[in-house]
């Protein structure tokens, strides 16, 4: 379980500029639900996962997994729990490396040291199944730069190599933004997929409503660094983006998202 309790960030301190991102935030997550979080911009979604990856440390609260203490986990153990999808499909692999490099660093995510060695044909084999999950023919191009590929094709391919390890937390950060619709919907179709088959918890930002309603367990709307709607289940299933835009006009005016 993800635990997020009482916890505040603020940035540019003692300014004029000052700004709190998140204001007093408890979130409890249960192991295996998948959890989609929406707002307007500043809402301090980001923020939220910048926290939990450990890009920034709290001003108060606690925050742990499985009992843990990421606060004071040191970034290499952080890393063996959590995978991470980023929205610039860019940003999660290592373009100057071929398919099977990337994985084989994937392969590694959370050792404190990370020692090369040669790739033996088991591993190929190991990566040619992994890559045929995705059903896009990406284990015929193992030795392919991963920077020849399309935009799409690098976020499963990131998908794939931040659930390779089973993390017990996936970080979704607008993983489909940048990415055409059909490319979008194939990107969502395989994530569904992979959160389905498993046994981690999933965060999900996105600034697609119909996405926030359809896909996962439960539903957060953020804004103003707090937490102002919360629903799961039967209520989550029967919501419209049409209710949506309206708790948020209700709690803060026209959204901005």
């Amino acid at each position: 379980m993800l635990k997020i309790e009482d916890v505040t960030l603020r940035f540019f301190h003692g300014t004029v500029n000052e700004k709190t991102a998140l204001d007093q935030i408890s979130l409890h997550i249960p192991k295996g639900e998948f959890v989609t979080v929406i707002g307007g911009n500043g809402a301090g979604k980001s923020s939220l996962l910048q926290l939990v990856a450990g890009t920034c440390l709290p001003d108060q609260g606690k925050i742990s997994l499985s009992d843990q203490d990421l606060l004071s986990m040191p970034e290499h153990r952080r890393a063996s729990l959590l995978g991470r999808v980023f929205q610039d499909p860019m940003q999660g692999t290592a373009s100057d490396l071929t398919l099977e490099e990337n994985l084989a660093l994937a392969g590694r995510r959370g050792e404190k040291h990370r020692y090369r060695r040669a790739l033996s044909g088991e591993d190929r084999q190991r990566f040619r199944q992994i890559l045929s999950r995705l059903e896009l023919g990406l284990e015929d191009r193992l030795t392919v730069k991963v920077g020849l590929l399309s935009g799409g094709q690098r976020q499963a391919l990131t998908l794939l190599m931040a659930v390779m390890k089973e993390p017990q937390l996936l970080l979704l950060d607008e993983h489909t933004a940048a990415l055409d619709p059909k490319t979008a919907a194939t990107v969502m179709k395989i994530t569904e997929e992979f959160v389905k088959n498993s046994q981690f918890s999933t965060l999900m930002i996105t600034h697609n409503m119909r996405d926030a309603i359809r896909y996962g367990d439960r539903l957060i709307m953020m804004s103003c660094g707090k937490i102002i709607l919360d629903v799961k289940g039967e209520a989550k299933r029967n919501l419209t983006v049409e209710q949506l835009l309206k708790e948020f006009e209700k709690n803060i005016g026209f959204p901005s998202f």
